[in-house]
């Protein structure tokens, strides 16, 4: 959950009243938030770097308040009272609206088509005629750094810049060019850099630098220039010092570059609408025109209100309780949410969720702040209708038993991860892709994670290159689940739950030990081998290339192939750099349920 420090003074004075630190804690827990601490700049300063480099640090208090993570519009104080003011009734519902521009006419910024292979989507708006004090100034940077690390994913999504729009002149292009054609000077700095300087500049910078891999190695950069070529913002990475907000800022033109859209809407709809309280005519934002890459223009931002349709029945269903329409339709006025009775019948309610609140997407996010309002404690306590006693699935019942069986024959249980490289889980096997077996990851996060792995063997035979200075022989298991792709469940996916066991020595293979492992473990599921006329297990030879011909074998039960066993080929041991003999057997244990 994300932490919003907000002056005492500063939150008491906006809600209109002083709260004990015991009233406050419960006028949050009503809402569904946490105060974490209450503790002050100097207090926090201390802790990390001691009370002597700290004692000139401000004293005045500060609550630490948990924010729910998809609640952006309470990352900052001007959120957090806002909400609890309409909570308490003290505030009506904020009304946001656009305005058209003093001279009539929109601010353009064109979207340049080149944009698409780095940050495809901005979105745009501009606040005018806005007053900064300190105290808002530090709230409106300190916002953007909450959304940046929370709903942004550290701007890898989504990153803002705001700038002085009394500096810069429209229309406005967002372009990407060569690292070497972009020169500007960065924000809080004196000298011109262009973009391949500016990285290694900021390579030791604390803050920065981590941002920095999002474009580095891309041949363009993403930029934006105003109608007389001065640089804006280099996206994602920082600003530019000519058109850096001060106090003495009026106008302030935000935009929001990313390769998501719908959360570029987002965050932009979050920094306008919390924010245009402080301009001259409060809650009012200037659109500005999108020209995207294929020509068509679009408004940014969209504050319309979003519909959403759902019933009485529905919402006392989910919480427990009696409550008639007319209480349910005060009660998310409180959350902020405004609703009137619907159309459909007379149980039925219609819905109007303001641009703030994009965490409702369904009916049961509105059934939550019915509850929320109603309050959790007020909910009457019941038995449940039905007795039911809980018991273990049976096969995870079976996976222990086999569990127990091979720990107690010497092997060694391990737990490698589910996500393996597409190489470890076919090329490394010598088995080939045919794009219809396993579930591949769209972004995986490094070379490592490509995968959901459809055989438990990659991860017996990293465990055993990571082990392989421990005495031999080296007798390892798993019994857990992989993932093949299946178009006839909802999931278009399934698990299967497989057990495998290696053996891995020098002197000797072991494939005698794997085979009897496998006769073991059939005996202690009283599954007979197979003589002919009765539906026991058995062996036949096998073209299974991860194994080495003529030392393996598939395994069959009940007339259909289970799994599969052998001596590990050393062109797999090798891929693995496993330099020792290795057998293996690996089935599915699924038709012992």
């Amino acid at each position: 959950m994300p932490t919003v420090n907000v002056d005492k003074e500063i939150l008491f004075k906006g809600l209109g009243r002083v709260f004990t630190m015991e009233e406050f804690e419960e006028l949050c827990f009503d809402y569904g938030i946490e105060l974490e601490e209450e503790t002050s700049e100097r207090e926090m300063a201390a802790k990390e770097v001691g009370a002597e480099k700290a004692k000139e640090l401000s004293n005045r208090l500060i609550y630490r308040i948990d924010i729910p993570a998809n609640r952006y519009d309470m990352l900052c104080a001007e959120g957090i009272i806002r909400a609890l003011s309409v909570f308490l009734g003290k505030q009506a519902i904020p009304v946001y609206k656009c305005v058209s521009p003093p001279g009539g006419k929109h601010q353009k910024l064109v979207v340049k088509p080149e944009t698409g292979a780095i940050r495809k989507f901005v979105v745009a708006a501009v606040l005018r005629n806005i007053s900064f004090t300190q105290d808002n100034y530090n709230s409106f940077i300190d916002l953007q750094d909450k959304l940046h690390a929370n709903i942004c994913r550290r701007r890898t999504l989504v990153a803002i810049g705001t700038h002085d729009l009394d500096t810069i002149e429209g229309p406005f292009s967002y372009e990407a060019l060569p690292p070497k054609d972009i020169n500007f000077i960065p924000l809080n700095q004196t000298q011109s850099m262009n973009g391949e300087e500016l990285m290694n500049f900021y390579e030791a910078d604390r803050k920065l630098s981590k941002f920095l891999p999002i474009i580095r190695d891309a041949p363009r950069y993403p930029v934006i220039y105003d109608s007389k070529r001065r640089v804006l913002s280099l996206p994602p990475i920082i600003n530019s010092d000519h058109s850096k907000i001060k106090l003495a800022t009026k106008n302030v033109f935000i935009e929001c570059t990313g390769t998501d859209l719908t959360k570029a809407k987002v965050v932009l709809n979050t920094v306008v609408t919390m924010f245009s309280e402080y301009c001259k005519e409060k809650l009012t934002v200037e659109p500005v025109e999108v020209v995207q890459s294929d020509g068509k223009s679009v408004l940014y931002p969209d504050l319309s209100m979003r519909k959403f349709e759902t019933d009485e029945k529905y919402i006392n269903s989910l919480i427990g309780v009696s409550l008639p329409r007319d209480k349910m339709i005060t009660l998310l006025g409180k959350m902020g949410v405004t609703a009137s009775k619907g159309a459909a019948s007379d149980k039925a309610i219609s819905v109007q969720v303001p641009p703030t609140r994009s965490d409702i997407l369904h009916p049961v996010d509105i059934m939550e702040d019915v509850a929320i309002a109603y309050g959790f404690n007020n909910i009457t306590k019941t038995m449940p209708k039905a007795s039911t006693a809980g018991a273990m699935f049976p096969i995870n019942k079976l996976s222990d038993k086999v569990r127990r069986e091979l720990a107690l024959s010497g092997y060694t249980e391990v737990l490698p991860l589910i996500l393996c490289s597409h190489d470890e889980n076919f090329k490394f096997l010598k088995r080939v892709d045919d794009n219809t077996t396993a579930v591949k990851l769209s972004n995986p996060a490094t070379i490592e994670y490509q995968v959901v792995r459809t055989s438990l063997l990659p991860g017996l035979m990293k465990t055993l290159y990571s082990n392989k200075k421990l005495p031999l022989p080296l007798k390892i298991f798993e019994v857990s689940d992989i993932v093949l792709k299946d178009d006839s469940v909802e999931r278009r996916a399934r698990n299967v739950r497989h057990m495998a066991i290696v053996y891995a020595n020098m002197k000797n293979s072991g494939f005698e030990l794997i085979h009897g492992m496998l006769d073991r473990i059939m005996l202690m599921l009283n599954v007979p081998m197979y003589n002919g006329s009765n539906d026991g297990y058995y062996i036949q030879e096998s073209d299974n290339e991860t194994f080495f011909p003529g030392r393996r074998a598939d395994v069959y039960c009940y007339g259909q192939k289970i799994g599969h066993m052998g001596i590990v080929h050393p062109e797999v041991c090798q891929n693995f750099e496993v330099p020792f003999a290795t057998s293996a057997l690996e089935i599915t244990i699924e038709p012992f349920v």
